[in-house]
């Protein structure tokens, strides 16, 4: 029993005498000295210093990158061409370009729905038939696609090439000529396709930085940036046959095959549709000053209001 006592008050004195050591380490370790708003510029400049960081269009661009899509439309094929391309018909060649359209190219207005190459290149047979070639922006979660009226107007079939390179045929399931618009329904989407945040041209002002994103002579998705040059623009097509007003005109290059795509401000959300270009010229290419119908336009032809 003696012995028992003995071990109980030796384990007693080691536990005092541990806890005696952890307290003095406690109470002598240095004080932890609070973070201030310098510490934070430090590091936050650090970061700047040693990090490439992306910039703020790119940053809006890659928002919409995934909802950007390319829309080819296909009219009926004249007997005489249907007998050119019988031949050719078996071929399988991969769609690259779509066909050249330096007869078809018209001043100043541009229609921006049209693709070409450069001459004496021939493109491949099936892009040959599509007649227009342009572009689009997914609008909801269903995978509507909003584009410019005229890039399907009487189309005979339409096809939508989405991010992931998967293509679908579509339906055009509004029209409104008058702003230049039409939703297109495609059969079939990718899973999780994400569909555009849609902004406000209320917001802009002249100099507020956009980006434009589409197909320019079928090449893309291709991204160019710039700034609102003016707002309240009208628009009267050279034939006299559409007028259109309380425009968006910007000077991000925009080329045939642009038309239906989005203008996005900073924050990547889509505040207009590209329409058409001005140049008063007969090469048909930009020089400077693009329209777009406001998104306020398209959320009326989608049957809600982005607000």
């Amino acid at each position: 029993m003696k012995r028992v006592a003995i071990y109980g008050w030796v384990s007693a004195a080691l536990a005092v005498a541990v806890a005696a050591v952890v307290g003095v380490a406690w109470l002598s370790r240095p004080a932890q000295r609070p973070i201030t708003q310098a510490d934070i510029d430090a590091a936050v400049l650090h970061t700047l210093q040693t990090k490439s960081l992306p910039s703020r269009t790119a940053r809006a661009a890659e928002a919409i990158r995934e909802s950007v899509v390319e829309v080819r439309s296909f009219a009926p094929a004249e007997p005489d061409e249907e007998a050119a391309s019988a031949p050719r018909a078996r071929r399988d060649p991969p769609a690259t370009r779509p066909k050249s359209s330096q007869q078809s190219r018209r001043a100043p207005h541009e229609d921006l729905a049209r693709g070409g190459l450069p001459e004496g290149k021939e493109a491949p047979t099936e892009q040959r038939e599509a007649r227009h070639i342009g572009s689009g922006v997914v609008v909801t979660e269903s995978g509507l696609v909003l584009t410019s009226y005229h890039v399907v107007a009487d189309a005979k079939r339409v096809e939508v090439r989405f991010y992931d390179g998967q293509t679908s045929e579509a339906s055009v399931l509004q029209a409104i000529p008058e702003k230049d618009l039409a939703v297109l329904k495609p059969k079939s989407i990718p899973d999780d396709l994400p569909a555009a945040t849609l902004g406000s041209s209320r917001n802009l002002a002249p100099g507020a930085e956009v980006v434009a994103v589409g197909f320019p002579f079928g090449i893309g998705p291709s991204v160019s940036a710039g700034v609102v040059s003016g707002l309240g623009r009208q628009f009267v097509s050279p034939d006299n046959k559409q007028s259109l007003d309380n425009l968006i005109q910007f000077d991000a290059a925009a080329n045939p095959g642009n038309s239906g795509g989005p203008l996005v401000n900073m924050d990547g959300e889509v505040v207009g549709i590209v329409t058409a270009i001005l140049n008063p010229n007969q090469s048909g290419t930009f020089l400077g000053i693009g329209f777009a119908v406001t998104i306020e336009s398209a959320g009326v032809s989608i049957g809600s209001s982005p607000f």
